[in-house]
């Protein structure tokens, strides 16, 4: 459909030559058939790949119920070009069954449908168009004019693909052999015979799929991306103890959800209630902006501020807002986990409890799984229920001092599936895809837990997915990878795994993308 020296253009123009040659030979049948065999061909790839398309909306669907807050926005642009897609597919397949209304019975007798005065008549009044033809071209227009709107023009993120979409609905005039400048509605329809108007209405459609194709795996590509930016993260105050005395130094450090040493911001600026902190009450060091300061009074204190990161070319600020306790020096319950702020469900939560100044064998806790190790170590593993609260009690020169805190309970974390060590979005050769591992592993979770793929679903696009039971593909798999192009995406998708311990604790992982480089 597209103007210039493009492919299609050039498909266009073989099509044309080749009409000028049946005219010539007094319409030859056998190119006749040649055209309606092209058109079936056509319709069944077409057929493929809304079969593809559907699986993609449906991978959008999954991920934006799991994660409405990444993937709302791709999956509701998603959903309305399918329906932009869908509208202007049916469109078309209502002029293709006006036209092939005009045939006989049989419509496989392509050598019989030769003639053109069908969309003659529908579409043209001597040099003009009439309103049918109009009609066509507004809706060819509109079509892409929607597209490139919702995607955010030729300057928005997905520039690229909108100049795809603008190159195939380009309805601009043509220059034919001659060197004439034809209407595109002319240069494409007038005078052509039945079949071949038919199938250049089916290569409309098969462009169609295929924008919804690219536009579904930038949408699934760019949120992927965007999971690892520098917006998603943030603040967690880090604690030596749960509660400090006056007089004491505060020894916490605000902390990056994700911490490595490569993590420094670009610029600090924090107030300890509303003080503005100097360079030397603080440093950075591991990807921990640590605090030096005093406790202060008993009460709670708050941490506000903006840690700021540098990002292509932008400042990006990753705001702070944390509280921390300072408790007066007579005796209270102290109850912090080890490792998290929560406990984990099916996992035995080290814990570390005591009440300042009681001895161990003067002080006692209890609570539904909880379980003494030696001095003041305990696990715990919790059950059922979202909250587990855990009573202590000890004694001092004869006097029992009571507390209690509610911890919450929260499942193990979703594993991340990975494939030759990377996540999300791959660029791997199809022999080096075909025996890979499809692995599971935790990140940034301190439990020794060796998560194992069972299961998952393979779609390579033009293809119907294939489940796989393992954590490699099996041989129905790779014989459809073979069949994959260079720069095809495959996706890895419906991920299940287990562990010892931890069956129906395991969500399912998240999708892994691979573009095929070879």
């Amino acid at each position: 459909m597209a103007g210039g020296n493009s492919p299609r253009q050039k498909m266009i123009n073989l099509m044309y030559l080749v009409f000028i040659s049946m005219l010539a030979l007094n319409m030859g049948k056998e190119v006749l058939s040649a055209f309606g065999l092209m058109n079936e061909k056509l319709e069944a790839s077409n057929e493929k790949a809304n079969n593809a398309n559907i699986n993609a909306i449906q991978a959008l669907e999954q991920n934006n119920a799991e994660n409405p807050d990444q993937f709302a926005e791709a999956f509701q642009k998603s959903k309305k070009v399918k329906e932009l897609s869908d509208s202007f597919y049916d469109y078309i397949e209502g002029i293709k069954g006006e036209v092939m209304n005009q045939v006989g019975e049989d419509k496989k007798d392509y050598q019989v449908m030769d003639k053109s005065d069908y969309l003659d008549q529908k579409f043209f009044v001597g040099d003009n168009y009439k309103p049918e033809g109009e009609e066509f071209v507004r809706q060819i227009n509109d079509y892409k004019t929607q597209l490139v709107e919702l995607l955010g023009g030729k300057e928005g993120t997905y520039g690229e693909l909108v100049g795809k979409i603008d190159g195939n609905f380009n309805t601009n005039d043509v220059v034919d052999r001659e060197g004439v400048t034809r209407k595109w509605l002319n240069y494409n329809f007038e005078g052509f015979p039945y079949i071949a108007s038919v199938a250049k209405l089916s290569m409309m459609q098969s462009d169609i799929r295929a924008t919804e194709q690219e536009v579904y795996a930038e949408m699934l590509k760019g949120q992927l991306k965007s999971q690892i930016s520098m917006t998603n993260y943030t603040t967690l105050l880090e604690q030596s103890k749960g509660a400090y005395y006056q007089g004491e130094s505060f020894d916490g450090a605000i902390v990056l959800g994700r911490k490595d040493a490569s993590t420094r911001p670009n610029e600090v600026e924090l107030m300890l209630d509303g003080r503005k902190l100097s360079a030397s009450e603080f440093q950075i060091e591991d990807g921990k902006v640590k605090l030096k300061v005093g406790a202060g009074n008993a009460g709670e204190h708050k941490i506000t501020g903006n840690l700021y990161f540098d990002q292509d070319g932008k400042r990006i600020a990753v705001p702070v807002s944390q509280v921390f306790s300072t408790i007066p020096k007579p005796n209270a319950a102290v109850i912090s986990a080890d490792k998290m702020n929560v406990v984990y469900r099916g996992v035995n939560n080290p814990m570390t409890i005591s009440m300042p100044g009681v001895p161990d064998n003067k002080m006692s806790a209890s609570a539904p799984g909880l379980s003494k190790k030696s001095g003041s170590s305990y696990t715990m593993k919790p059950g059922q229920g979202r909250e587990v609260t855990i009573n202590v009690s000890g004694e001092i020169d004869g006097q029992r001092f009571s507390s209690s805190k509610t911890f919450r309970i929260k499942d193990i974390p979703r594993a991340v599936a990975t494939i030759a060590g990377e996540a999300g979005s791959v660029k791997l050769p199809k022999a080096n895809l075909a025996v890979a591992t499809v692995n599971a592993t935790f990140e940034d979770f301190d439990f020794d837990i060796k998560p194992v793929v069972k299961q998952f679903r393979i779609f390579i696009p033009g293809q119907p997915s294939i489940v796989v039971h393992g954590n490699k593909l099996n041989d129905q798999a790779k014989s459809a990878l073979n069949r994959a192009k260079r720069g095809d995406i495959v996706q890895i998708l419906d991920i299940s795994a287990s562990a010892p311990g931890f069956e129906g604790y395991m969500k399912k992982l998240a999708p892994i993308s691979i573009e095929i480089t070879n």
